[in-house]
């Protein structure tokens, strides 16, 4: 892959180099207080050593130079608490696994998680991560190492946790991305996927204009698909750089009332 070929390591497309975000550096090891099993089957690989090794290496689609923080996965993560077990959740853009620690701390023996990562040394380590988990107490767990658009499933799911940097790719991927998403998920369903704050101004004075533009673009697009659901947002405030996490919900659409026969007879 050449300097200036813009097809990305993950099969995605963006128009240019992304500005690189530094975020907070500690690895997740817990969302909560209590120990539990299913952290013993953690690799012992660096995650941040490691998230950073590949965001230099490939750092259009990484987005980030260090995995998200403990508050950050917390966040993205307490949706999946709303719904009666047996749950089904999907985590896409799932780096080296910190929000999926976080989601295998909150599931149990009867859910299924199915976690997609593109990049083929952090797929490796989150089956080493997820491989017992299980037989620990969690999840059923899945690991799919392809782009979304293209994973073959026919299973729907209650929660969406989507990682993917959404303002690095070109609007047409991002298209593609949210109308599987919708694809997937439930009626009464809930999407979580989060932002950087201020990247928007950082971007129009370190940027070029297709960039700025690009960014612009897709930011309209989100807007205008959050606009079919009921939304919440929140900052993280305890993430560096902040961020903002976006919770939309699905609602679940009241089946018609019965016709009576008699009243068009």
């Amino acid at each position: 892959m050449g300097a200036h070929d813009p097809r990305l390591s993950s099969g995605y497309t963006v128009v240019d180099r992304p500005i690189l975000l530094l975020t907070d550096i500690r690895s997740v090891e817990s969302v909560n207080d209590k120990p539990r099993s299913t952290r013993s089957v953690r690799p012992g690989v660096n995650s941040s050593a490691m998230f950073l090794r590949e965001a230099f290496d490939g750092f259009r689609d990484v987005g980030a130079v260090a995995p998200s923080s403990i508050s950050l996965a917390r966040a993205m993560t307490a949706p999946v608490t709303r719904f009666d077990g047996p749950r089904t959740v999907l985590e896409v853009g799932a780096g080296t696994g910190p929000i999926t620690t976080a989601l295998l701390d909150r599931l149990s023996p009867t859910d299924r998680l199915d976690v997609v990562e593109t990049n083929p040394r952090f797929a490796a380590r989150l089956r080493e991560l997820t491989r017992d988990a299980h037989r620990f107490g969690g999840p059923r767990t899945h690991v799919h190492e392809s782009r979304i658009e293209l994973m073959k499933n026919d299973i729907r799911y209650d929660a969406i946790v989507s990682g993917l940097p959404f303002t690095n790719f070109a609007p047409g991927t991002v298209r593609d991305i949210l109308t599987r998403y919708d694809e997937l998920l439930t009626g009464g369903g809930c999407l979580t996927y989060f932002a950087y704050r201020g990247t928007r101004r950082l971007r129009s004075v370190t940027a070029s204009r297709e960039s700025v533009r690009r960014h612009r673009q897709v930011e309209e697009l989100l807007t205008e698909y959050r606009q079919r659901f009921t939304v919440d947002c929140k900052t993280i405030w305890a993430n560096l750089p902040p961020a903002l996490v976006w919770e939309l919900s699905r609602e679940v659409l009241p089946n018609p009332a019965p016709t009576d026969p008699q009243v068009n007879a």
